[in-house]
């Protein structure tokens, strides 16, 4: 973590898709809830977020009330003027057009959440794809694609957020723009004659928290970029990442740029691994822009063990204290609840486990993709079906039908039937039960910009395996977890035998490595150290804003 200093931040917007709590799809909601609170909390700022009223949402019921928007005049005939609705420009390459947004508001002690009410996001039921019900009513709306108006939903949620900021009068010290949903931003608040001068001394930050292919947002129409985006011809060309306008590298020069842990960012600029992004990290190097590192944090009290309660626990225990009876029953429940088939509500369960829960119990929670490593995780168990000693496995997930498949299938195969099961889908309160109930987590991943599932295993005493790679790192083997260099399933399966071993041959090892995972994280990755760094990099963006040099490149090169 770097040292934290210099002038004080005051007023943070965050622009996101996502927020823990009204809408999910992955870390992202996590990271944007848990930063905003600590920046309040503990960083003293004045924190607003704005995402979509996506159609899932009830934004009454969760509290939101209308915004009015008040006239800026205290006296004469516009004074007492006030409204909800504000038009937004989105225009399309043959005609011009507007949008016509409203806006929700609900304020909490230093935090202030807006929801933008619009015509595209009321009609979308997921927040980045089609659902079931989308299918049935609308059949080329395919279950699990992407929206079709994808680029569109993310410029009307970034345009209708500095428009707001504009008709409130607030020019906050920084806009945290959250992935590549919210990263054109700062090209349009640095070019668009509508933004530039009333933000020229807020400070831009681009999150990059995944910047695999198909994460980066990009669209292969130009002439649509530039027509919905308003930018410069000349900007659209120069963001371009291959033959498409790439929202990440139409950041670059007007914000500074940072991802999800030091590992993925030295990965992203100075390794191979970043072919995987279509050389993004490269792309931003040759315009000057060098990606900082900044590992994610996590809330120790949501994922309190000691508090069973609130996670839906057999029972309270404490791995920093060695008190783990309660642990043992947790995953007695689990077994008991996987001995027969159909005991899981709202899962659709493949095999069977044993009750002895003195057998070590592995884990998996996650996506079933080739990204997750799911591909190498299926060959490794096979290879560990002749272990005579015994050992059981638990998966939750869905993803790939083919990875599906093949997982079905394995629950009954010879030297696995009866010990390994699959639930086929996901429940946040079964997930937390299932870190609870396991001794080792999983985590394969090709590649992983942070990770936040080896956090949630190893306060809950559910050690990591881990692929040693990206944010996967801060695991540290042999001391909070295991790890393997060589993304093969060789490779998974020795490290799963040498936790084997570990178990079986020192049980103390074993609590001396729960209780160093739990320190470690509250020495280290609390969203209170986290936001320290944060708090760096606004600053540094700040003074990227203001610098008496222009540092910007002119949209005129």
């Amino acid at each position: 973590m770097r040292h934290s200093g210099g002038h004080v931040i005051g007023s943070v917007w965050m622009v996101s898709r996502e927020y823990d709590g009204l809408a999910g799809a992955g870390g992202v909601k996590d990271v944007c809830r848990q930063l905003a609170e600590a920046l309040v909390r503990d960083g003293g700022c004045r924190v607003r977020v704005i995402l979509p009223r996506y159609g899932f949402m009830d934004a009454a019921a969760l509290g939101f009330t209308p915004l009015e928007l008040p006239s800026r005049r205290t006296d004469g005939p516009c004074a007492e003027r006030r409204r909800r609705v504000f038009a937004v420009e989105m225009n399309y390459t043959d005609r011009e057009r507007r949008e016509d947004v409203s806006i929700w508001e609900r304020r909490e002690e230093g935090l202030t959440i807006f929801l933008v009410e619009a015509e595209r996001f009321a009609e979308k039921l997921g927040v980045y794809t089609y659902t079931a019900a989308e299918e049935e009513k609308t059949p080329w709306q395919r279950q699990g694609s992407g929206h079709y108006d994808y680029f569109a939903m993310n410029i009307l949620l970034q345009k209708a957020a500095l428009d707001l900021m504009l008709l409130l009068g607030e020019a906050p010290d920084v806009i945290h723009c959250q992935d590549g949903h919210a990263a054109t931003l700062a090209a349009m608040a640095r070019e668009n004659g509508g933004y530039r001068h009333f933000f020229s001394e807020t400070g831009l930050v681009v999150t990059i928290h995944n910047a695999g292919l198909g994460y980066h947002q990009e669209v292969g129409d130009l002439a649509f970029a530039r027509a919905v985006t308003g930018l410069p011809q000349s900007v659209v060309r120069r963001s371009r990442l291959g033959p498409a306008f790439d929202p990440f590298v139409a950041a670059a020069g007007y914000a500074v740029i940072n991802t999800v842990s030091e590992q993925y960012a030295r990965e992203l600029q100075e390794t191979r691994e970043d072919a995987r992004t279509g050389w993004l990290g490269h792309r931003l190097l040759q315009r000057g822009v060098r990606i900082v590192g900044i590992t994610n944090g996590i809330n120790p009290a949501d994922i309190d063990p000691t508090r069973p309660g609130q996670l839906g626990l057999a029972a309270a225990f404490d791995p920093l204290r060695g008190d783990l009876a309660g642990k043992r029953r947790c995953k007695e429940e689990m077994l008991a609840l996987l001995a027969g088939r159909g005991g899981v509500s709202g899962v659709e369960q493949f095999g069977t486990l044993g009750s002895d829960a003195d057998l070590p119990l592995f884990t998996f929670i996650g996506r079933l993709t080739g990204q997750k490593g799911v591909d190498v995780l299926l060959p490794a168990l096979a290879g560990l079906a002749q272990d005579d000693r015994g050992f059981q496995a638990l998966i939750l997930g869905s993803g790939d039908p083919d990875l599906e498949k093949a997982l079905a299938a394995m629950t009954g195969q010879d030297g696995l039937a009866g010990r390994c099961c699959f639930l086929k889908g996901y429940h946040p309160g079964l997930a937390n039960r299932i870190y609870a109930a396991g001794d080792f987590f999983l985590i394969p991943s090709r590649y992983e910009p942070c990770g936040l599932t080896d956090y949630m295993a190893q306060l809950l005493g559910n050690l990591p395996i881990v692929h040693h790679v990206g944010g996967l790192v801060k695991v540290l083997d042999g001391r909070t977890g295991f790890s393997y260099r060589e993304h093969t399933p060789e490779a998974l399966a020795r490290a799963m035998r040498r936790a084997l071993a570990v178990f079986r041959d020192d049980p103390a090892g074993i609590r001396a490595m729960q209780r160093q995972a739990v320190e470690e994280i509250l020495a280290h990755h609390t969203w209170e150290k986290v936001m320290a760094s944060y708090l760096d990099l606004y600053r540094e963006a700040q003074a990227v804003a203001c610098a008496p040099v222009n540092v910007q490149q002119s949209s005129g090169e």
